[in-house]
């Protein structure tokens, strides 16, 4: 159930942010574009740091 929960609100996210981008008008991409790539930056330094983690992790446990 944690799942369908996670999946439900990262629908709303996403039907907030086509909404705000139609709602806009003119200046839509240029938001949506900032939108998106603020996202996109946050999941790769996330990601990048779990990474990093798993290889001290790693590193740890074979020293």
């Amino acid at each position: 159930m944690k799942t369908f929960g996670q999946f439900v609100l990262y629908l709303v996210i996403a039907l907030l942010a086509i909404v705000l981008g139609v709602v806009l008008g003119d200046y839509a991409p240029w938001y949506f574009a900032w939108l998106v790539g603020t996202v996109m930056l946050v999941l790769v330094a996330a990601a990048g740091g779990a990474w990093l983690d798993a290889q001290e992790a790693e590193q740890d446990g074979s020293a």
